[in-house]
């Protein structure tokens, strides 16, 4: 198995990130939270937006390519 085969295996998929990123979403959103515990969401937000916004971004890459003319 190749580095990138075992990157993709353990890479979390765009829709399990995506409803972890609601869930913290709401929960910043409800408030009564403390600070530490609002700055790990928080870190943990940007963590799995930056998942999302790679899963876009090679999905958006793969496209464009399969538009390309030979």
């Amino acid at each position: 198995m190749t580095a990138k085969k075992s990157d993709e295996a353990q890479a979390p998929s765009f829709e399990s990130s995506r409803d972890e990123l609601a869930k913290i979403v709401q929960q910043l959103e409800a408030g009564g939270l403390t600070l530490e515990e609002s700055l790990a969401l928080w870190e943990r937000g940007e963590a799995l937006a930056a998942v999302c916004q790679g899963w876009l971004d090679t999905t958006r890459a793969r496209l464009d390519q399969a538009k390309a003319p030979d």
